[in-house]
C-alpha cells in the first residue's frame, strides 16, 4: 500500500461529515450532494459555535479599548492573525493583512501597488485563466495609469506555457498577477517556477491563491511570493474574510488603501501619519468576529492535515474523471498533468444552465456559467459550462448520484 493511500485510508469520513450539519439535509426531497465547493465551501459546526460563543461572551470593539471585554476580544483578533501567519507560514504577523476576501486583496494590491511603482508605459502579466477579479482591477489601473497587459497563452489541455510566458517579459514589466490553481480547468499552475522567472526579470509576483490554499500545503516562504491572496469562505470559513501576504518591506512601501480609523498614527487638518503595519491596510472596524471563526476552520483542516486533504481529494477527482468519462458525448475542459479537484464539463449539446437545473433536482449542487472567466471560456470556444468542485466531505457515493443523474438527463435530451 502506498504512503498517500495510508494517509487516505486515516481520514473518518463520516466523522468529517457529522460536522457539517447542512450536509444531513434534503433538497427536492433527495439526499443533498454538495458540489459546488470552489464557489463556497460549508462550515463545520466548531466555525459557527465560534460565531454565535464570540457574539454572547465577548463581543466589543478590538484595539484601544481599555475595557476587558475590548481587550479580550483584541487578543482572540490578533491570534486569529497568528494562526493565519502559521498556516502559510510568514515571517511576521505584520505580513497577515485582513481583508474581505481575494477580490479585495487584489483590489488593495492593484490601487497600492500601482500608485507606489507603476507608471504610464509600464506592464502587468496575467493569464488567460484568471478569474475576473485578478482581470478587472488591472483594467481599472490601466484606464487610470495607462499601463499595459500581457496575457499567458495556454495549450488545449489547460496548461499554461511557460516558454511563452518568459517571451513577455521587458524592462517595463512591473509585476506577474496569476493564479495558483484555476477555478475553471483545476489546473494547478508551477508557481515557483513562475515566481523565480519574474524575480530573475525583476518583476514582483501576486498569487492569487483562492482555489489553492483549501486544497494543498501553501508555504509563501517556500515559494518566495511577494504577495498572496486567499479567502476564508473557500476554506470552511466565514464570508466576508480573506487574506493579503505581502513580503513586508513591499507592504512599508506601499501607500494605504483606505482611510479611516485604526490605519492611522496621528491625524491634524494639515497632516496624517499613518499607523505601523499591518494596520495601514486595515481602516475600519475589522470583522473580529470572523477572524475568529476563520482561524477555528484553520485550525480544522489543519487537524485534518492539509496532505491528507489533497491525497482523499486527489482520489476523488480521480474517481469522478473515470465515472464521468462513462458518459456519451462527455467533454471535460482541463485535463492538465497536476490537476486540483475541479472537473468542468459539457455533455453534447446539452446547455450548461439545462443540466445543472436538472442535477438541482436530483439534489445535487453544481456551479453553472462562465464561473467570472469570460475570457477563458472565448479561449475553450463555449459559453460555459458546468463545474462539479469537491471538497473533503464529499464522498464517491455522492460522485456515483452525479454520474448516474448526468447519465439519466443526457437519455431526456
Amino acid at each position: 500500500m502506498c504512503y498517500m493511500q495510508r494517509i487516505v485510508e486515516m481520514i473518518d469520513i463520516k466523522k468529517i461529515r457529522a460536522d457539517f450539519p447542512i450536509l444531513q439535509r434534503e433538497v427536492y426531497g433527495k439526499p443533498l450532494v454538495y458540489f459546488d465547493n470552489g464557489a463556497t465551501t460549508q462550515k463545520p459546526r466548531v466555525v459557527v459555535d465560534s460565531i454565535v460563543d464570540e457574539y454572547y461572551s465577548v463581543n466589543a470593539n478590538v484595539h484601544r479599548g481599555v475595557h476587558f471585554l475590548s481587550q479580550q476580544a483584541t487578543v482572540l483578533h490578533e491570534n486569529s492573525r497568528e494562526t493565519v501567519k502559521q498556516f502559510i507560514n510568514a515571517r511576521s504577523t505584520n505580513e497577515i493583512i485582513f481583508t474581505r476576501g481575494t477580490t479585495e486583496s487584489i483590489n488593495l494590491l492593484a490601487c497600492s501597488f500601482g500608485e507606489a511603482f507603476m507608471e504610464e508605459g509600464d506592464e502587468v502579466i496575467i493569464s488567460v485563466m484568471e478569474h475576473h477579479s485578478n482581470i478587472v482591477p488591472w483594467q481599472l489601473l490601466a484606464a487610470r495609469k495607462g499601463i499595459g497587459i500581457k496575457v499567458i497563452p495556454m495549450n488545449d489541455k489547460g496548461e499554461l506555457l511557460i516558454d511563452e510566458y518568459k517571451k513577455l517579459f521587458s524592462e517595463k514589466t512591473k509585476l506577474v498577477s496569476v493564479t495558483h490553481v484555476s477555478n475553471v480547468l483545476g489546473t494547478i499552475n508551477p508557481i515557483a517556477e513562475m515566481i523565480e522567472i519574474a524575480h530573475a526579470n525583476g518583476a514582483y509576483v501576486l498569487v492569487d491563491g483562492a482555489q489553492a490554499v483549501p486544497h494543498t500545503k501553501v508555504d509563501v516562504q517556500e515559494l518566495d511570493a511577494d504577495f498572496y491572496a486567499f479567502s476564508s469562505h473557500k476554506i470552511y470559513g466565514p464570508t466576508g474574510i480573506g487574506v493579503l501576504y505581502g513580503k513586508e518591506d513591499l507592504l512599508d512601501r506601499l501607500p494605504p488603501y483606505q482611510g479611516g480609523g485604526e490605519m492611522i498614527q496621528t491625524v491634524t487638518f494639515e497632516k496624517t501619519t499613518f499607523n505601523e503595519l499591518p494596520f495601514k491596510f486595515e481602516a475600519g472596524t475589522p470583522d473580529y468576529i470572523g477572524t475568529t471563526a476563520f482561524a477555528k476552520a484553520l485550525d480544522y483542516v489543519t487537524a485534518i492535515g492539509l496532505d491528507a486533504i489533497a491525497a482523499y481529494e486527489h482520489e476523488l477527482t480521480t474517481y469522478a474523471t473515470q465515472r464521468l468519462k462513462e458518459i456519451e458525448g462527455m467533454r471535460i475542459f482541463g485535463e492538465a498533468d497536476s490537476k486540483g479537484s475541479v472537473i468542468s464539463f459539457l455533455v453534447n449539446d446539452i446547455h450548461h444552465f439545462d443540466m445543472g437545473t436538472l442535477l438541482d433536482r436530483l439534489g445535487v449542487a453544481v456551479r453553472t456559467g462562465h464561473h467570472c472567466a469570460q475570457p477563458l471560456m472565448q479561449r475553450l470556444g463555449i459559453t460555459g459550462t458546468v463545474r462539479a468542485s469537491f471538497g473533503i466531505y464529499n464522498t464517491k457515493e455522492e460522485i456515483d448520484v452525479l454520474a448516474e443523474g448526468l447519465k439519466r438527463i443526457s437519455s431526456m435530451f
